[in-house]
């Protein structure tokens, strides 16, 4: 049920961004989760309609947002109330309520949303949105954990990994890559990873090419298969 609606006026970007000029988004779920990647969307000059059953929650968020509903969105007449069917993007940031989650997302496919997000808190919650249809499932949760071992356990400064097992790894580079020219050290044959970006102490990221030289101290951003980024980390 719709119990009421926050509004509040924003100038629009112009900026591109590769959405065909609609830059808006309808979060569904306040959590933190929720509020904190509707908070980000407004930063990069999306509008973001947030909703959420709480009104203490929509309260919370209301003022930063462009506009924030208390609403339950699992019956599929307040989605179209609040025009969410309209949109060409939507988040289910839905976490602790799975039975809410999947009719939320079972809603957004009915309504025909082009590009649905969807939260899930297990990998059978996500396996059952990607049954529904969702586009697009997270497990932040998951997959904050899996990045966080990575780096307690290894010698990497972040990392980050793929759906088809591939992986970005930013790392202290290793001496088997410094002093010569990347193209020469061999680094993509002998150990099957690419280095696309450096870091010297002072200054900002650059591209690498193969004339780039590393040097002792330098950070760099290197990709490849899982297995092999891990390991081409540990050489540091």
């Amino acid at each position: 049920m719709l119990r009421a609606l926050r509004r509040r006026h924003r100038k629009r970007s112009t900026e591109s961004d590769g959405h065909g000029g609609d830059q808006r988004v309808a979060v569904i779920g306040l959590g933190r989760f929720g509020s904190s990647l509707a908070s980000e969307l407004m930063r990069r000059g999306w509008d973001v309609l947030g909703i959420d059953t709480d009104a203490r929650l929509v309260q919370k968020y209301s003022d930063g947002l462009t506009h924030a509903a208390v609403a339950d969105c699992t019956d599929p007449e307040v989605l179209r109330q609040l025009g969410v069917h309209e949109f060409t993007s939507a988040v289910v940031a839905i976490g602790t309520d799975i039975e809410a989650s999947i009719l939320v997302s079972s809603n957004l496919l009915e309504a025909e949303v082009p590009n649905i997000w969807a939260k899930a808190v297990s990998r059978q919650h996500g396996q059952i949105l990607e049954r529904l249809g969702v586009h697009h499932v997270v497990l932040p949760e998951h997959e904050m954990g899996e990045r966080v071992a990575h780096l307690v356990t290894g010698r990497m400064l972040d990392f980050i990994e793929f759906d088809d097992d591939y992986a970005l790894v930013k790392t202290v580079a290793p001496d088997i890559a410094t002093g010569i020219p990347l193209g020469q050290s061999q680094v993509r044959s002998r150990y099957g990873v690419t280095v696309v970006g450096i870091k010297r102490p002072g200054e900002g990221f650059t591209y690498a090419t193969a004339e780039t030289v590393v040097q002792k101290g330098d950070v760099i951003v290197v990709t490849g298969k899982t297995r092999a980024v891990e390991a081409f980390a540990e050489l540091s």
